[in-house]
């Protein structure tokens, strides 16, 4: 009993030893096991979403070929985009520059004096003028100037270098703006239009006129426009009254620009009509100065002045033309004899015209000389209507209208 047990117990040895014989060349070639990662813990998210599952760990063979790694793991390719070229975006037109029309040597100058609203009107005299070559503007204003500080600027001193500089043909002159201050009269200081400075302001507006009027060329003395200010406004029409006496006792002529800046209450305007018609800004935010449309407008009313003055070809080129050159313009003289030149006839007294009537020789009737409006508000008559319209309610009917089939059905 005991022989066969042990020969049992080998029998199952030497198996179990083949066994492992046999499992140890396949065990060697199986890959590697990867070392469990420690789990970690899901949260709330994760239970109700899901988490996302971990891709299969990729294996790469070495060079023996009979080993193998996990590949290491690669960022996934981003999607390639493909770029296009941007095309350049077009270039702007450029603005069409201004037409600079070169004065003739013979051109006439405009000699323009006085403050801030001299330079605008300079400015827009200049811009009025920029195509015309035979004026050209000389501007030759003081921003801060005017006829009460002459310690600041003496215009009575400056107007006759000015004029000799440039030899004008035209003198415009526009300032007060900046007078609305003291006058110094021998040490004294006078209240601005206190009698006294009335009187003596009107004194250098004379002589300022009579000084550029004698020299030889007409004198144009542009009038202040309205301002923001009720008071500066109100100053600016007494101004105005003592610059147009002065300037038209010394032989000059004054313009009036102020309906051009004003409603048609007479109130101040910021926005109102320029020189086409169009509604632009006029005024600058300080209710003062003068935007370009402003000065362009303010150089309107003495522009056609200065044409007149210098001469209607002052801006032409070569003169007027010959009439060789206006053959399109010239209308020739008729040839027959059909249209016969007859004075007038008066057609209440025929005897004027050497005739003893008319071709009608029933006599005009005369009017008391009342038209159909006034009698019926004076007198209440009530014109007849005439024969066949609605509102006709005589009695006797005319024959016309009794044998019109239309009106008697």
């Amino acid at each position: 009993m005991m022989h066969r047990l042990f020969r049992r117990s080998v029998v199952r040895a030497l198996a179990l030893l083949l066994v492992v014989l046999l499992a140890v060349p396949f065990a060697a070639t199986l890959p590697p096991v990867a070392p469990v990662e420690a789990q970690e813990r899901r949260s709330i998210v994760d239970f109700f979403f899901g988490r996302p599952r971990a891709r299969d760990p990729v294996y790469e063979t070495y060079g023996d070929g009979d080993s193998f790694a996990p590949a290491p793991r690669r960022a996934p390719a981003k999607p390639r985009v493909k770029r296009t070229k941007a095309k350049p975006a077009a270039a702007p037109a450029p603005a069409a520059e201004p037409v600079v029309v070169e004065k003739r040597p013979d051109a006439k100058t405009v000699l323009v004096v006085g403050d801030f609203i001299a330079g605008g009107l300079a400015s827009g005299l200049a811009q009025a003028f920029a195509e015309t070559p035979g004026i050209k503007v000389e501007d030759r204003s003081e921003v801060s100037s005017g006829l009460v500080r002459e310690d600041y600027f003496d215009w009575p001193d400056m107007l006759p270098a000015f004029a000799d500089d440039v030899k004008p043909a035209l003198i415009v002159i526009s300032l007060g703006a900046n007078d609305r201050q003291q006058i110094n009269l021998a040490g004294s200081r006078e209240k601005f239009r206190s009698e006294a400075w009335t009187s003596a302001y009107t004194d250098r507006v004379k002589a300022f006129a009579e000084q550029a009027r004698g020299r030889g060329v007409p004198l144009l003395w542009v009038g202040m426009p309205s301002f923001q200010s009720a008071s500066m406004s109100a100053d600016m029409v007494v101004l105005n009254g003592i610059y147009r006496a002065e300037a038209e006792k010394a032989g000059g002529q004054f313009i009036d620009i102020w309906d051009g800046f004003v409603d048609e209450d007479g109130k101040f305007i910021t926005t109102g009509s320029d020189v086409n018609g169009q509604q632009v800004r006029l005024r600058g935010a300080d209710g003062i100065n003068l935007t370009a449309a402003g000065k362009r407008k303010m150089a309107f009313y003495v522009e056609k002045d200065i044409r007149r003055l210098l001469g209607e070809n002052a801006g032409a080129e070569g003169g007027i033309p010959a009439a060789s050159g206006m053959k399109d313009l010239l209308v020739s003289a008729p040839t027959s004899d059909s249209i016969l030149r007859t004075p007038p006839i008066s057609l209440t007294d025929p005897e004027l015209d050497g005739a003893a009537g008319l071709l009608n020789p029933q006599a005009i009737g005369k009017g008391n000389g009342l038209s159909l409006r006034d009698r019926l508000i004076e007198k209440g008559d009530v014109a007849a209507a005439p024969a066949g319209r609605v509102d006709d309610f005589r009695l006797a009917k005319p024959s016309t209208v009794i044998s019109n089939p239309v009106m008697r059905n």
